[in-house]
C-alpha cells in the first residue's frame, strides 16, 4: 500500500519545487498544495528514478539518482519557469536475446522524464549540470536578493 502525505497550502502561501504529473485526478493536488513529495513512481507505475532536493543560503540542489545511465542521453530544459529532465533510451537487448526468457527483472533503463516547478528566487541563467558516478547534479543559484544576508551585530551602549 502507498500512502502519500499531502499538505494543505494556506491562503497566500505558494508552493515551492511542485513536481508536475500527468495523472488528472493528482495535478491540482500536486501543483497547489504538494512540495516535493512525490514517490519515484510515475503515473504509469514505471519506476523513475528518486530526486532529492536541496536548499543552501546560496542554492538549490538538485541530485537524481541514475546509475548505468550515460550522460549524452539526458535532456534538461527550462521553459516558463518548468525544469524538465528527460532521458531517451532504447532497450536494444531484446534483439540481441529474442530467444531470452527472464527468471529475474528487477532493473530496467527506460525513457523518462520529470518537470519540476522552479521558485521565482532562482537565477534562471545560472543554472549548471553534470553527471558523475551514478548522480546527475543540477545547481539552481539564487538571486542575490534571495540570499539569506548575515545577522548584523548591534552594540549595546
Amino acid at each position: 500500500m502507498l500512502l502519500i502525505r499531502k499538505r494543505r497550502a494556506y491562503r497566500n502561501e505558494i508552493p515551492e519545487w511542485v513536481e508536475y504529473g500527468f495523472s488528472v485526478p493528482t495535478l491540482f493536488d500536486n501543483f497547489v498544495t504538494q512540495k516535493v513529495r512525490q514517490p519515484s513512481f510515475s503515473h504509469t507505475g514505471v519506476s523513475t528514478p528518486a530526486v532529492n532536493i536541496i536548499e543552501t543560503n546560496d542554492d538549490f540542489r538538485l541530485e537524481m539518482v541514475a546509475p548505468g545511465m550515460r550522460k549524452e542521453n539526458f535532456r534538461v530544459e527550462l521553459q516558463d519557469a518548468v525544469l524538465t529532465i528527460a532521458y531517451d533510451h532504447e532497450d536494444n537487448r531484446t534483439e540481441e536475446g529474442s530467444d531470452w526468457k527472464y527468471r529475474t527483472h528487477e532493473y530496467n533503463y527506460h525513457s523518462f522524464s520529470r518537470s519540476f516547478a522552479v521558485p521565482q528566487t532562482v537565477d534562471v541563467e545560472k543554472i549548471e549540470a553534470h553527471y558523475e558516478r551514478g548522480i546527475l547534479n543540477l545547481t539552481l543559484p539564487k538571486k542575490e536578493e534571495a540570499r539569506t544576508k548575515p545577522a548584523r551585530q548591534i552594540p549595546v551602549s
